[in-house]
C-alpha cells in the first residue's frame, strides 16, 4: 500500500510477508522465553527423574512419591513429623536402633520393629487418630492403601494424622505400661 511506504519497519515486514509465501520454510526464528523456560523446566524434570529411579537412596520417599512430577504437585507444607515420616529418619525406634543409639528396634509394646510404616498403619498407641484417617480414605476407596495414594487423595488427613503423632509420648509412655 502507498501509505505505508518509507514508515520505518513496514518495508520489512512486506518484504518478509512475501518471501513467507513463496518459500516452504519459516524465516522467523525466535521463541518465546516463556517456551524457552517450559522447555527448560521439562528437560530438568526429565533428568532429575532418571536420577530419582537410578539412585538407591530415599526408598520410603520413593513409595510416597514414585515420580517427581507426582511430588511437584503437592503443595505439601512439612513440618518435624511429616519430614521424619517421610523419610525413616526420626525418633522411630528402628531408626535410632540402626545408629546404635538404642539396643532395640522394637516397640516398646513388643508389637514388632517401630518403623514409620507401623506407625501409620499399625501402632496401637494412634488407633484412634488411624480411625479418623481410615474413615476418611474409606469414603472414596478402600484401606488399607499405600503410601502414595494416601498422598495423592487423602493429603489432608494424612498429613493431620502425622502431625498428630507424639513419638516421644509413644516411645516413652509406652514403655511405662
Amino acid at each position: 500500500m502507498k501509505a505505508h511506504v518509507g514508515i520505518y519497519g513496514n518495508e520489512t515486514a512486506d518484504r518478509l510477508a512475501k518471501e513467507a509465501t513463496q518459500n516452504d520454510h519459516a524465516t522467523y526464528s525466535r521463541i518465546s522465553k516463556s517456551a524457552i523456560i517450559k522447555d527448560n523446566r521439562k528437560e530438568s524434570v526429565r533428568k532429575w527423574q532418571r536420577q530419582w529411579e537410578e539412585t538407591t537412596k530415599g526408598a520410603i520417599v520413593k513409595e510416597i512419591f514414585p515420580s517427581i512430577e507426582s511430588r511437584l504437585a503437592v503443595n505439601l507444607k512439612l513440618s518435624p513429623n511429616i519430614t521424619k515420616i517421610m523419610t525413616g529418619h526420626g525418633n522411630f525406634r528402628s531408626y535410632l536402633h540402626r545408629l546404635k543409639i538404642i539396643g532395640s528396634p522394637g516397640c516398646p509394646r513388643k508389637h514388632g520393629t517401630q518403623t514409620a510404616d507401623r506407625l501409620i498403619f499399625q501402632c496401637k498407641r494412634l488407633k484412634k487418630e488411624r480411625e479418623i484417617l481410615k474413615h476418611s480414605v474409606l469414603k472414596v476407596g478402600n484401606w488399607p492403601v499405600s503410601k502414595s495414594e494416601l498422598m495423592n487423595k487423602n493429603l489432608k488427613q494424612l498429613i493431620n494424622y502425622i502431625n498428630s503423632m507424639d513419638l516421644e509420648k509413644i516411645n516413652h509412655s509406652n514403655e511405662q505400661m
